[in-house]
């Protein structure tokens, strides 16, 4: 049997990874600034990430959601004092489009309404609503046009309280900074207003921080730079490390019934222990204001290149623009100085999602094979 062919590959094959670096079959090593696309929050086989999963899955992997998984309160509670969301209620899942899914449906049944609210190069996942709600006409198939979706600019307040006094949405699904779309942020008076609205007019406002979320920003999310009040946090990518894990947060207004939502592998015990070992070290090392000291130092080196546009984001969720499209460089990047980065629907701009514990050294190889580059 083949593989159904819908991944463009590298010819390169990792075989071992530590930290910031991957090594692969050839024994070459590689500078890792993308981490799976923001999957790599604390480096990887982090030492004490390897030793939750390992002590985990000496005991039981996993067990269904009809019996008591303690790993699951305590994996709450932790998430909740370190994001300081206590007051909202987890639901674990399997990854962010399941989340965002679930998000979406949670807002539906509480609103008793169906018509969406997105953004402009949005991307929320792969999954019936989530894919409907991403603005990618590409990759959404007839059978996911069907639901009510309406697209507005980012950032434009009057056009969203127009849409939202129609009565009729049952959520404003928001990326505080987008990944796929290239980097673009929601302003925090924006974000802020579109909270406020959403209250006014019996929407719920889903935070979508699948991958600006978990200390990427500097702060636990994104959202926490604006002050708005999310009626809904979807969670994912940087919350294993790369176990398969996602999440929303739910706000204490919107009721729990049982058989509202489920999974069968969502919060399992192995699941659970690798996103607790996530939290334990972003705690302990301080890795929240870790990124935003980052975030200074990258834009310190970037500010000496001067073909760039500008840097975008925040954190360690940045993009590099330059007047040209990225793609031979990215190539280059890769071959000539085996650097992981990323690329996004902005064809001009290098997508950089480090871990939250890279070192600066390691940024200033990136910044010396631009050099080299663009001399």
């Amino acid at each position: 049997m083949e593989l159904f062919d819908v991944y463009p590959l590298y010819d390169i094959t990792p075989e071992s990874a530590l930290g910031s670096w991957i090594t692969d079959a050839k024994g070459d090593r590689y500078l890792d600034l993308y981490g799976g696309h923001a999957v790599i929050s604390i480096g990887h086989t982090h030492p004490h990430y390897v030793d939750r999963i390992t002590t985990q899955l000496q005991k039981i992997a996993f067990y269904s959601n009809s019996v008591q998984n303690p790993l699951q309160r305590e994996m709450a509670h932790a998430l909740g004092a370190l994001s300081g969301c206590e007051t909202y209620q987890l639901f674990l899942c399997n990854s962010g489009a399941e989340a965002n899914e679930n998000a979406l449906k949670l807002a539906s049944f509480h609103t008793g309404k169906k018509r969406v609210i997105a953004f402009k190069n949005s991307f929320h996942g792969r999954t019936s609503a989530a894919v409907a709600a991403t603005d990618n006409p590409s990759i959404i198939a007839p059978l996911n046009a069907g639901h009510d979706i309406t697209f507005l600019s980012l950032n434009d307040s009057e056009k969203l309280e127009n849409e939202l006094k129609k009565g009729d949405v049952c959520a404003v699904i928001l990326e505080g900074i987008q990944g796929v779309g290239g980097l673009d942020m929601a302003h925090p008076d924006f974000y802020h207003h579109a909270s406020n609205l959403c209250k006014t007019f019996g929407a719920v406002l889903i935070a979508d921080e699948v991958q600006c979320g978990y200390g990427r920003s500097g702060k636990f999310f994104a959202f926490q730079h604006t002050g708005a009040e999310p009626g809904i946090i979807s969670i994912a990518k940087g919350m294993g490390n790369g176990f398969p894990i996602g999440g929303i947060l739910v706000h204490p207004d919107l009721k729990a019934s049982h058989g509202l939502l489920g999974t069968t592998f969502g919060g399992n015990h192995l699941a659970c222990a690798a996103a607790l070992a996530v939290i334990e070290v972003i705690q302990a090392e301080g890795l929240m204001a870790y990124a935003a000291k980052m975030e200074s130092y990258f834009r310190e080196r970037a500010a000496l290149i001067p073909q760039l546009v500008q840097v975008k984001g925040q954190g360690l969720m940045l993009g590099l623009e330059f007047p040209f499209e990225v793609a031979q460089l990215r190539k280059r990047l890769i071959f000539e100085h085996r650097i992981f980065t990323g690329s996004a629907k902005n064809k001009n701009l290098l997508r950089i999602l480090p871990a939250l514990n890279v070192k600066p050294e390691e940024l200033d190889l990136l910044f010396e094979a631009l050099k080299s580059e663009l001399k």
